[in-house]
């Protein structure tokens, strides 16, 4: 992960070095002298870094150089960070214009003592790097700038021939490529098959197999196969394909003549022509060759193999082929055909149980499977075996022309930014299913992610960053490239003892942790750690060991002490640990950028841009001071106490919320029930300018149904001062009794709108105006989804809900006063899904269902006047309904007759944010956060 991490961190250090921001912190402090001398030795490194990084594959000493040099600019950087943190603590400051706390800042005696402080650090960190960058003129490197996207390496050039009875376990692969390639019903003359999968699948070994299948070769007038690797120069391409169709090696001659020559070996004739180890993206480039391609006969095919999504995509007229492994069983085939004389297992079971180890680790990749399976060819007995599994199994790469350059090559192309995101991803285990969002924030965390446009969101670039590996099936990728690529104890899976974590190691997660875990001491000594991250276990006093348990139970948290010795933290996991109060020590973690619990001395991380609380169902209150936190970009969770609490901090209101409009995702507001004596105060949360928000759910608790009309004015006062920005999408109401406004009114701010949810609201008045023209409800535009739940006087839907021709889905539950749909239902004709549940007095449906033709699923549960009409086949109002392809209710379905009742709700489904799988090879670690 060096050469990933040094070349981003140095620049980014440099550029803080050269900020306005921090030259002016310099001079307050006393140490802008210093700041620059600093600046000049980074600036000297940099230039010599990326040959460095070059080098370092083949000369040791420069890879130690490198190693020593990471540690002191990782130093440099916490240095940095915390002059950052300083800055946009006095900016918070200046903003809030809080005199007393102002002064404090920056009186005299306060800025000197910083400044000698800080003046030692500095000096410190750069007289060591003065002695690295001294050290650099022994190796000679090169001063460079700019960074080279990729060293380039030559593959070994493919061919069309492989022996069939070479190629295990590829059967079902080669006939359902076949079948794709014979194909005759394809829309393009020339149609494009793209095959994607990793590096070492085989999918030159697949086109081979299919290249050379008799039926194909029958099939086609001529057939032409073509090495492209990464470089992708159209005439070039051009004179290999001609080559290849006309079994002679062209002239060298000018671009017009060899197209010429091109379209007449090849127009009007039905070919194929096999495109091996395609890299290039871009999309002009291949149009440029695509066009002389085009003449073929219809019915002509080309096959490229690649390892990117994004080659795919740009290229291929059909669905790609995704190739997975080898199955197990063909696994250990190929293995023992490359690693036993004459592919037979030998007699020694333990021999074949090493060898099958070994095979696991190899992924199913047969290129690896291969490799290493021939190395042990020349090795016999069981201790050869057992010392390779256990000593030289990933060592093996660095032989040339063999694993390492195959697998090395995807990783080459990446640029440094994308290299050190992708390697950051061995902290998670094979088949280990994260959020997508969540990840981003944690490269965003670490100072990987960074943007030059003020104006763009890390969060957006990140998201850039994501799709770039998965076009580069990356997320497929990690399972071998981890074992490969991610070289020292950087980033560790820790076992219990922490045996493999040592003073270098900056980002940690455990694998798993038995019930009478302590501290180890190795954890400790890696006080620099960034990433700290434990596994699912409840940390209470049965789990903790002895000591621990005595420590804790004289109210001395074990917590502190991991804190305190971690102080250049950004990213702690502490979900899952039962937590009730996290320790006010953590508000020293000024470092600290994701949290997921919620101490008192919040308001000092001002670094910090996402605080998850998800999940704190026990949370009373928000601490004061939230409203510094202007980095934040997620708070999933703001509760307010209550009113008039004898508990000073439980009186904290919405006001907190006024600054923080880079908020983004969800924020729930609970508590809302406690700001009825002072309705107004909910215009303090600034809502209207959370441009970025796209959930918002706001809850009220139950209380005395006897609320007085006051009460009831209060709450609908405090709706309209809560009116969101219009880009929320998802809007969920909760527990608001004596709401008595129109939904039309709720709905009118809401122009991007998608799903909006009432529940609990027991007087909501949802029929609104009799004189309502509807004009209110042609402005939500986009209203996907309305669900209506435990409303019990709802008496009838109102006639606004006409105008929503977006609506798909319409859910009406437990509300016992409706008696009926109306007839304009008729009008959705978007609607595709209708579930009335426990509406027991509906006793019929309208003519107007019969309109719903796109309708595919309707529930009726807990209504039997109704289930009786709408039963199967002979219900009364069955005629209405027997265009629904599936009709769920409690006492038979048409699709099922057992009977189904289905739930779905889009505020409680899977949409909470998308998943992505990672196929990691590392033993199983914990559901993330």
């Amino acid at each position: 992960m060096a050469e990933a991490v040094l070349f981003n961190t140095v620049g980014e250090i440099a550029k803080t070095l050269g900020s306005l921001a921090l030259q002016e912190m310099g001079l307050l402090w006393g140490v802008k002298g210093e700041l620059e001398k600093l600046r000049g030795t980074v600036s000297t490194i940099q230039a010599v870094l990326l040959d460095a990084e070059e080098q370092q594959a083949k000369n040791h000493a420069v890879k130690d150089w490198l190693g020593k040099l990471k540690d002191v600019i990782y130093d440099a950087d916490d240095l940095l960070d915390d002059f950052s943190t300083e800055v946009l603590r006095r900016e918070v400051m200046m903003r809030n214009k809080k005199a007393k706390e102002v002064r404090i800042f920056f009186s005299k005696s306060n800025q000197l003592a910083h400044g000698l402080k800080m003046g030692h650090k500095i000096k410190a960190v750069r007289e060591r790097l003065d002695a690295i960058a001294a050290d650099r003129i022994k190796f000679h490197f090169t001063e460079r700038y700019v960074e080279t996207r990729f060293e380039k390496r030559e593959r070994d050039h493919t061919h069309s021939f492989v022996r069939q009875e070479e190629v295990i376990g590829r059967e079902d692969e080669k006939k359902a490529i076949i079948e794709i390639v014979l194909d005759p019903n394809m829309k393009e003359n020339v149609s494009v098959i793209p095959i994607v999968g990793i590096g070492g699948l085989g999918k030159t070994t697949l086109a081979q197999y299919v290249y050379n299948d008799e039926k194909v070769k029958r099939h086609f007038d001529m057939q032409m196969w073509v090495c492209v690797s990464e470089d992708f120069d159209v005439k070039t391409l051009v004179k290999k394909i001609l080559e290849s169709a006309t079994n002679r090696i062209p002239e060298s001659l000018e671009m017009d003549l060899l197209q010429n020559r091109l379209r007449a070996a090849i127009d009007g004739k039905r070919y194929l022509l096999v495109l091996d180890d395609v890299w290039n993206e871009n999309r002009d480039k291949w149009f440029s060759l695509r066009k002389l391609l085009a003449g073929g006969l219809r019915g002509s095919k080309i096959l490229i193999t690649t390892r990117s999504t994004l080659v795919a995509e740009i290229a291929g007229t059909v669905s790609p082929y995704l190739l997975g492994g080898l199955s197990e069983s063909n696994s250990w085939d190929l293995f023992k055909q490359m690693a036993f004389k004459d592919g037979e297992e030998p007699r020694n079971p333990n021999l074949v149980e090493i060898g099958r180890e070994i095979v696991q680790k190899c992924a199913r990749v047969p290129l690896a499977i291969r490799t290493i399976g021939s190395l042990l060819f020349f090795k016999n007995s069981e201790a050869d075996w057992l010392y390779f599994k256990n000593k030289e199994l990933f060592r093996i790469v660095q032989q040339d022309n063999e694993i390492f350059p195959i697998l090395k090559l995807s990783y080459d192309h990446l640029p440094s930014n994308l290299k050190q995101c992708f390697s950051f991803c061995s902290l998670f285990p094979k088949d280990h299913k994260i959020n997508r969002l969540l990840l981003i924030k944690l490269w965003i965390a670490e100072g990987f992610i960074h943007s030059s446009d003020s104006n763009k969101c890390l969060e957006d670039i990140g998201d850039e960053y994501f799709m770039h590996l998965l076009w580069r099936s990356f997320f497929q990728d990690v399972q071998e490239m981890h074992q490969v690529l991610v070289a020292g104890n950087e980033c560790t899976i820790a076992n219990p003892d922490a045996e493999n974590v040592v003073e270098r190691t900056r980002h940690v997660a455990f694998d798993s942790l038995d019930s009478l875990w302590d501290i180890p001491t190795p954890l400790l000594k890696a006080g620099k750690l960034r990433t700290f991250l434990l596994p699912p276990l409840s940390w209470n006093l049965e789990l903790l060991s002895r000591p621990w348990r005595e420590e804790l139970e004289q109210d001395k948290p074990v917590y502190d002490t991991l804190i305190s010795s971690f102080k250049c933290l950004r990213v702690l996991n502490l979900s899952n640990s039962n937590l009730q109060r996290v320790p006010n020590s953590i508000g020293k973690l000024k470092r600290l950028r994701g949290l997921r619990e919620l101490p008192e001395d919040t308001r000092n991380l001002t670094r910090l841009r996402h605080l998850e609380l998800f999940g704190c169902v026990s949370l009373t209150h928000m601490p004061y001071g939230l409203g510094k936190l202007t980095s934040l970009q997620t708070l999933s969770l703001f509760v307010l106490g209550k009113k008039g609490s004898s508990v000073p901090e439980q009186n904290v209101g919405l006001g907190e919320l006024d600054g923080l409009n880079e908020l983004r995702g969800r924020l729930c507001i609970k508590g809302l029930e406690h700001l009825r004596s002072s309705p107004l105060e909910a215009k303090a949360a600034n809502l209207k300018k959370k441009q970025y928000l796209t959930w918002l759910f706001l809850e009220w608790e139950a209380e005395d149904q006897h609320d007085t009309d006051g009460a009831i004015e209060n709450d609908e006062l405090m709706l309209e001062n809560l009116q969101p920005h219009s880009n929320v999408r998802y809007l969920f109401i909760s527990g608001c009794p004596k709401l008595q406004i129109s939904l039309s009114q709720v709905l009118q701010h809401l122009t991007a709108a998608d799903y909006v949810t009432i529940r609990d609201c027991r007087e909501l008045n949802v029929i609104g105006n009799e004189d309502d023209d509807g004009a209110q409800w042609l402005r939500p535009r986009r209203l996907r989804s309305l669900t209506i739940e435990n409303v019990p006087n709802l008496v009838s839907l109102p006639r606004g809900l006409a105008h929503l021709t977006t609506l798909q889905h319409l859910e009406i539950m437990n509300c016992p006063s409706l008696t009926s749909l109306p007839e304009w239902i008729g009008n959705l004709t978007s609607l595709q899904r209708l579930q009335i549940v426990s509406c027991p007095n509906v006793v019929s449906l309208p003519e107007g269902m019969g309109r719903l033709t796109s309708l595919c699923n309707l529930t009726i549960a807990e209504c039997p006047h109704l289930e009786e009409r709408c039963e199967y086949g002979t219900g009364e109002d069955w005629p209405k309904i027997a265009h629904v392809p599936n009709f769920f209710t409690l006492t038979g379905a048409s699709s099922d007759p057992l009977g189904t009742v289905i739930r779905h709700d889009a505020l409680t489904s899977s949409a909470l944010g998308p998943t992505f799988h990672f196929l990691f090879s590392y033993s199983k670690l914990f559901q993330f956060f």
